[in-house]
């Protein structure tokens, strides 16, 4: 028994053709929004590749620009069929490549689910290497003189006073490397020597940030150095001045942003999946109804549906293909084997 059968007078055939061909463009435009919204994450990723330690989240962006195209490349062949569809000698030449767009539809569809799967599914990854990159950053932040690291400084200040974040964690991470060049050290200083020689690493560790970690919305200038010190500073009280710096860490603020990202894309790549299920419902509607259509009495009613057989049965019939398949490749294979045909399909020469 045929799966979801309906039955299509020739006014309906008409209007399912019409209507089909709107959404076919509808699905365009969706495919084209998603194609811009992977652009976009991936611009933004690799806007703060620096402080990323690999490219796995990249995968999403990558499935969602690739899948953009083949949506708007399948669905202008849909809207084609459809216009084709309203003419009986045009729509037969298309028959032979709608089984391959089904299929394509089947995994464009699988597609998209598993970029939006992974979009949650990658946060750990994601988390890890932001990570390790902002603490190389942090490392590599005073190497204004090395090759490579030049933009290093740059990128880490315009990402804190953007992001209004400060150190890897929070800004106790600065009090663990030295961020101060030492062409900027006068080391015939007493306390730039004890600092030196306090340390075991010979790193002139200070209990300051780079300007960049403090918060404007402070009452009072901001205090970049002995920060641990109530002393150094009057009226001051370390563990209750939450205002003078920022209190999150720019790994936190970046995951909060991507993931922001991610939960606004995850809706929409799920409208546009439904979008395109829609179209591969339609169409295979579509199709059924023209193929029952009595050539002698084209203007008769004619039966659509989405599979010939139930389920079960579909299922059956694709198992029964499937083994077919292999069995003849086996048998094929035993053959060649049996006459001595070789890899280069030669048969090899017998000896007298």
């Amino acid at each position: 028994m045929a799966l979801l059968k309906l039955r299509f007078s020739l006014p309906r055939r008409v209007r399912l053709a019409q209507g089909l061909w709107l959404l076919t463009w509808v699905t365009v435009l969706a495919g084209a929004f998603t194609f811009s919204l992977g652009v976009y994450l991936k611009t933004e990723l690799l806007r703060r590749a620096e402080v990323m330690d690999n490219t796995e989240i990249h995968v999403v962006p990558n499935i969602l620009i690739l899948v953009g195209l083949v949506i708007i490349g399948s669905n202008i062949v849909a809207g084609r069929i459809c216009q084709d569809s309203l003419h009986s000698a045009r729509f037969p030449p298309w028959k032979p490549f709608l089984l391959p767009w089904y299929g394509l539809t089947w995994m464009v569809c699988v597609w998209l689910f598993s970029a939006v799967v992974l979009s949650y599914a990658l946060q750990g990854q994601l988390e890890e290497s932001l990570k390790v990159g902002l603490r190389n950053g942090i490392r590599f932040y005073r190497d204004t003189d090395v090759p490579g690291r030049c933009f290093q400084k740059e990128t880490i200040d315009k990402l804190q006073m953007e992001l209004r974040c400060c150190g890897n964690t929070n800004y106790k991470d600065w009090f663990e490397v030295q961020w101060i060049s030492n062409r900027y050290l006068d080391f015939t200083s007493k306390e730039v020597k004890d600092r030196v020689r306090s340390n075991i690493d010979g790193r002139y560790l200070v209990d300051g940030v780079p300007f960049s970690c403090c918060n404007p919305a402070s009452p009072r200038p901001c205090l970049q150095y002995s920060l641990t010190n109530n002393a150094a500073h009057y009226n001051y009280e370390h563990q209750s001045e939450e205002l003078n710096l920022y209190n999150r860490g720019c790994r936190q603020a970046l995951v909060d942003y991507y993931m922001g990202l991610m939960n606004a894309i995850g809706p929409v790549v799920l409208s546009v999946i439904l979008l395109q299920m829609s179209v591969l419902l339609s169409l295979r509607y579509l199709q059924t109804s023209l193929d029952g259509v009595d050539p002698e009495n084209p203007e008769a009613d004619s039966e659509g549906y989405i599979l010939a057989k139930g389920i079960k049965e579909s299922l059956m019939d694709v198992k029964t293909t499937i083994l077919k398949v292999l069995q003849f490749g086996q048998v094929t294979a035993a053959a060649d084997e049996e006459v001595g045909v070789g890899p280069s399909g030669e048969k090899a020469a017998t000896s007298n």
